[in-house]
């Protein structure tokens, strides 16, 4: 009997100094700030890059097709000279990195999607030596309800919100768009957010590109885009934020600053024939 107790007691003992299961953790969460971005002439835009590239490659800014001029409603724009500034910010946003200057205008449309990707004349290494670093582009389609930050270099400012889901079409004017992301309406953005990178909260990735936004509650005008589902039916969303998803750009950047339509997977349009 006693040798029971001993034993009885070892037992107590020895569950109050388990340690306690441990609670369980919070979702990874990064605090965003303005690394890697970019402020330009009446829009916002950000230094972007595949997951993988080599630092000697040509670095690229991504904005909004529309933020270069407004395209034809089917153009594709491959590989033009260009001369456009962009100034680099710090984390804070509040002060200059410095300059950076494009080449080329590798590519842009406002044909199912609203992009545009320039090329520097610096590397990615020069950006990182400036005191920045590249934004890495997610290869993954997000998910409805994921937490996202819209961060425009143009204002300084991170809007904050969540994916509220997919257009199967936005309709803008002229314009269509395909398989748009709609945000919650914590996002307010306005006028020179637009190119600002979308990012994951949970990864730090660039998973869209912010594009428009309805402004008055007309249905799709300019400025007043509308919602179109696959039977047709029109929504019109008055206050709500839209971006252009990014993963399919990702298997079009094969090294080198280049943009390659034909490389497999890539989702981007292909001008006409």
């Amino acid at each position: 009997m006693r040798h029971l107790v001993a034993v009885l007691a070892a037992l107590v003992l020895s569950v109050s100094a388990a340690p306690a299961s441990a609670a369980p953790s919070a979702p990874a969460r990064v605090e965003l700030d303005f690394t890697g971005t970019v402020s330009m002439r009446g829009c916002s835009g950000a230094v972007v890059r595949p997951p993988a590239h080599q630092p000697s490659d040509p670095a690229l800014v991504m904005t909004n097709g529309h933020c270069v001029r407004f395209l034809e409603a089917e153009e594709v724009v491959v590989d033009l000279p260009a001369d456009r500034e962009f100034t680099l910010l710090d984390s804070t946003g509040e002060a200059s990195l410095g300059d950076l200057r494009a080449a080329t205008l590798v590519y842009a449309t406002m044909s199912r999607t609203d992009v545009a990707l320039y090329r520097l004349t610096a590397t990615y290494g020069d950006v990182e030596a400036m005191g920045g670093r590249a934004l890495e582009l997610s290869a993954e389609h997000p998910a409805a309800g994921i937490a996202v930050g819209v961060v425009s270099g143009y204002w300084r400012h991170v809007y904050s919100c969540h994916v509220d889901g997919y257009a199967y079409r936005l309709r803008e004017g002229r314009y269509t768009w395909h398989d748009s992301m709609r945000y919650t309406a914590d996002c307010r953005t306005r006028g020179g957010t637009s190119g600002s990178p979308v990012v994951d909260v949970a990864t730090g990735k660039v998973v869209a590109v912010n594009n428009t936004g309805n402004e008055d509650g007309e249905r799709c005008t300019d400025n007043n885009p509308c919602e179109v589902d696959a039977a047709g039916e029109v929504t019109v969303r008055q206050g709500i934020g839209y971006a252009q998803q990014t993963f399919q750009i990702v298997p079009c950047l094969t090294g080198g600053g280049r943009v390659d339509l034909a490389a497999p997977g890539c989702g981007l349009p292909r001008p006409a024939a």
